[in-house]
């Protein structure tokens, strides 16, 4: 299925807020595609956001000092079941993937992310989910 932005509507994606040159790099594969990108920094963010917006991906950032990742999936998962989420993280120990799994995290992404890997993942995530190839 080809996206069409009729039936589809509005895409938004939910990143972690960071101080590095994430929200460029993700800029780079949504802009073209017309997703909109919006950015958290907390977990009362990440909620707030997602109160107030249909939000088709979270992408969580595990290691963020700011706030736990993991925390932050599970307050989605207690207030927002449906949202599917994807986790980035330098330390990809099992016990945090053990976890991941038990929270329905669609996907977890090693650090440094290859923006690659991260595509592919968004194309599998929205193929499954939504039937839409927009990151085909």
């Amino acid at each position: 299925m080809v996206y069409n932005p009729a039936e589809f509507g509005e895409i938004n994606v939910l990143a972690s807020e960071t101080d590095w040159a994430w929200p460029v790099a993700l800029q780079r594969i949504f802009q073209p595609r017309g997703v909109n990108l919006l950015m958290a920094h907390s977990a009362d963010e990440f909620v707030n956001v997602i109160g107030s917006r249909r939000i088709h991906t979270a992408i969580v950032d595990a290691d963020s000092e700011e706030s736990n990742g993991l925390v932050i999936v599970k307050i989605i998962r207690l207030n927002y079941p449906s949202v599917p989420c994807i986790m980035l993280t330098g330390n990809a120990e099992c016990a945090m993937l053990s976890e991941a799994l038990r929270l329905d995290v669609f996907s977890v992404i090693y650090k440094p992310v290859n923006m690659s890997v991260l595509l592919q993942q968004l194309n599998r995530l929205f193929v499954k989910r939504y039937n839409s190839n927009i990151f085909g």
